[in-house]
Parts: structure tokens; sequence; C-alpha cells
């Protein structure tokens, strides 16, 4: 019988989800334990158990570390939320968030359906006190060294008011702060220019706000940002609503891929390149490092009471390996606690925007 160790983290795992199928999450699983030792982690593995199984056989590390629990259900890639909310308890997806609400895990990892699991987790999970709307947040590169910033939200939030925009500041703020160690982080929001006169309403009613109260913040607020500061590093927190910040991130996305291209297409072209490349090779690898889009492929829905990660629905197993670290930081980190703490030390400032409405 396996004995759960207090400092071992359960997580669990919809093998179900994402467009390569089961194949390249168990090999994300088994990536992840032979990078971070068998001692960490322990996995409840959602799906058909006729289906992961044979697979299984082929992975005896995964095997040996995860408790198989069989959800004959599937959502696909291409379901409507509509059609699929009703009718989806016997789901791996379903199943996994439901036993991170259930307390049996302590987080979830889905490549499945961005709106499904979103709406799952919204519906078993709940929102934290205080907040309106969870967000997707992560980090993306941004400045020199190891700088990273902290974007949300990355395409939950479609339509967002200042109230929202006003939550998610306290949710990036909180999450730079523990889990990027930035102290007392320098937050913007989003907007076409940094003048106090851009944007639309709901932007220039944010900005006023937030000016107004800027030194009962428990954030730096900077004012307006520009899509060239996301990766400047003069911003550590960008706030924005779900349709621009999933535009952003797949722009990121596209622009890392694009400098890999063209760096591979001129090395092939030369010599003297080749060789040079050779005397570079640790730059070039921290440059990887760097942009490679599966070196951030996890992202949370930030602001429920329970941790549900979204990666990449293209994910491959190294992917999904830095996915399942991911959620095994966001579960060592005191987040939601504090998040809790922050909304309500901000609640008079938060007031003012739905007495306005």
């Amino acid at each position: 019988m396996f004995i759960m160790s207090a400092e071992r983290k359960i997580i669990a795992i919809d093998a179900m989800g994402g467009d390569k199928g089961p194949n390249a999450v168990l090999g994300g699983m088994n990536q992840f334990l032979y990078q971070n030792g068998e001692d960490k982690v322990f996995f409840h593995l959602f799906g058909p158990s006729k289906v992961l199984n044979p697979l299984l056989a082929k992975y005896p590390r995964v095997a040996r570390n995860c408790e198989l629990i069989d959800a004959p259900g599937v959502i696909k890639g291409t379901d409507k939320v509509r059609d699929v909310i009703r009718h989806s308890q016997d789901t791996s997806m379903y199943m996994a968030i439901k036993d991170v609400r259930e307390g049996n895990s302590a987080a979830v990892v889905s490549a499945g359906n961005t709106g499904i699991l979103m709406s799952l987790s919204k519906l078993a999970l709940k929102t934290i006190d205080g907040i309106s709307r969870p967000a997707i947040t992560t980090m993306l590169p941004s400045g020199g060294g190891d700088s990273r910033v902290v974007v949300l939200d990355l395409g939950a939030n479609v339509h967002c008011d200042e109230r929202d925009l006003f939550d998610f500041a306290i949710l990036g703020s909180v999450y730079a702060e523990m889990l990027g160690k930035m102290p007392r982080p320098k937050v913007g929001v989003l907007n076409i220019g940094e003048e106090d006169t851009k944007g639309n309403e709901t932007l220039q009613k944010l900005n006023k706000l937030l000016m107004e109260h800027k030194d009962e913040l428990p954030y730096e607020y900077i004012g307006f940002v520009e899509g060239n500061d996301i990766g400047g590093g003069n911003v550590q927190v960008v706030v924005t609503d779900g349709f621009t910040g999933n535009i952003v991130l797949k722009t990121v996305e596209g622009t890392a891929k694009l400098i890999k291209r063209v760096l591979v297409d001129n090395l092939k072209k030369s010599i003297l390149a080749i060789i040079g490349a050779f005397f570079l090779v640790h730059v070039f690898k921290r440059l990887k490092n760097k942009i490679d889009p599966r070196s951030y492929a996890g992202a949370t829905f930030l602001g429920l009471k329970g941790f549900a990660v979204k990666t990449h629905g293209n994910s491959d197993a190294l992917a999904f390996a830095n996915s399942i670290k991911y959620a095994a930081d966001l579960t060592g980190a005191n987040l939601n606690d504090v998040i809790a703490a922050r909304a309500q030390s901000v609640s008079k400032i938060r007031d003012e925007i739905i007495n306005q409405e």
C-alpha cells in the first residue's frame, strides 16, 4: 500500500486533453519525475483505463508514482462549453478538477479545451472572496537575464470592466511577489499609449482611481504601459482584458519561433557562422531557454480557491513536464490566503468602482 508523505504533493492529471493525446501527457510526467526525482510529486491520473494501462506499461517510472482513476468520458477540443458543462461528470477533465475540490489533490493540470476547463474550474472551485473573476496568468520573458513579467488576463475574460481589472492587479501583484520573488512589483495597465487621455472609458476610469489611491495600494502603480514595455523589463505586472492578453501571448510565442527560424536559417548559410555558433553555444542555449514557449507552458486560473493549470493544446512532453513543475511551485506558495487578505485590504477602494456603476 502506498503511503503519502506530508512533503509529497499530489497533482491531478487530465490524461486526455491536448492535441498530442495521452502519449505526450505520460511522457511529460515521466520527464518531470526523471528531472525532479520521485519523492516530490505523486499523481492522480484520470482517463479511460483501457487506453492508459498499456501506456503505463511503457512508463514504469510513472506507473510507480501514480494512481490511475478510470474516467471513461473525454472532452474534445472542438466541444462547446454549453454542450459539455451538464454532461461532464464522467470525463477526465471534470473528475480531475473535482479531485482538487475534494482536497485529494493540490492542483490539476490539463491541456484540454480552455473555455471548458475554465468554466468547470470556476463552477467546482469557486472564486476567492473579494475577487470577481479568475484570470489566466503566467510569466513571460522580459528584460535581460532571467527577468520575467506577469501578464493577465491571457484569455479567460474577453470583456472586462474596471472592477475586473482592479482585481487582476491584486492577483498579478501577489503572483509576482510570491512566485516571481518581486517585492512590491511595478504594475501597469496595458493601453495604446502612456498618456492619461489614451484608451477607452474603462481604462481611463481605472487609471484615475488607481492614481488617486496610489499610496494605499499594495504594489507600485506606474500607470499605462504599451505593448513594447512587456519585453522591456520596466514593468513587472501587466493588466489587461483576456481578448488583448491572448493576442499578446500568441504574439510572444510567434516572435520566439521567428527568432529561432532566422537564427537557424542564417547559420546554415555560412561556414563562418557555424564556426562562430560553436563558440557561442552557451549563449544560444540561454537564448533558447529564455524564448522557448515550452519553458512557460503552464498558466493558472488565478483567483480560484484551488489551482487549475492550463497548458498548450499542442504541448509535447517537455511542455507538459514544465507545466507539472509549474503546478508544483504554485501549490508550494501561500498564494490564495495572501490574495484574500490583499483583496480585503483594498475593499474600500474597490467599493468606489462598484458605487460608480
